[in-house]
């Protein structure tokens, strides 16, 4: 008896660590901002809880480093307007993460179909990429972009 105790309690402290691992994973530590700052429109509190304040390099050409730049920029933007993302998919290769997301200008808007890629060190978000192509109102083909 003693030894089957200890073989579950060996068990739970392995699935504890799994879940501690899940909890601050890259994929989730993005996931939550992306959601945070741009499904519920909350970007200055996304980019204070989950990017970093002295690393965070951007490689869009249109915004500078910084998380304070991020936050006077991009996130005053979504702040001030009807600006929204729905995250269609979230891919994650280590600590780069990549979401794929539906973004509206306003309700009306067809939006964009938009790819956010981060790196995450130290549980906080250190680097940034996008690219983002228009939604066609007539395509080729009857796929969607999502």
């Amino acid at each position: 008896m003693l030894q089957l105790l200890s073989v579950f309690c060996a068990l739970l402290i392995c699935m504890s660590d799994v879940n501690a691992k899940e909890i601050s994973s890259p994929k989730k530590i993005v996931s939550q901002f992306f959601d945070l700052a741009f499904v519920q429109k909350h970007p200055v509190a996304a980019a204070k809880k989950y990017i970093s304040a002295t690393q965070y390099i951007q490689h869009n050409p249109e915004a500078l480093d910084g998380r304070d730049a991020f936050i006077k920029g991009f996130a005053a933007y979504v702040e001030s307007t009807d600006y929204r993302c729905e995250i269609k998919r979230v891919i994650a290769d280590s600590d780069i993460v990549a979401v794929h997301s539906h973004c509206k200008e306003s309700a009306n808007d067809i939006g964009s179909a938009v790819v956010d890629i981060f790196r995450v060190e130290n549980k906080l978000i250190v680097e940034h990429w996008d690219v983002l192509q228009a939604v066609p109102s007539k395509s080729a083909n009857r796929n969607t972009m999502f």
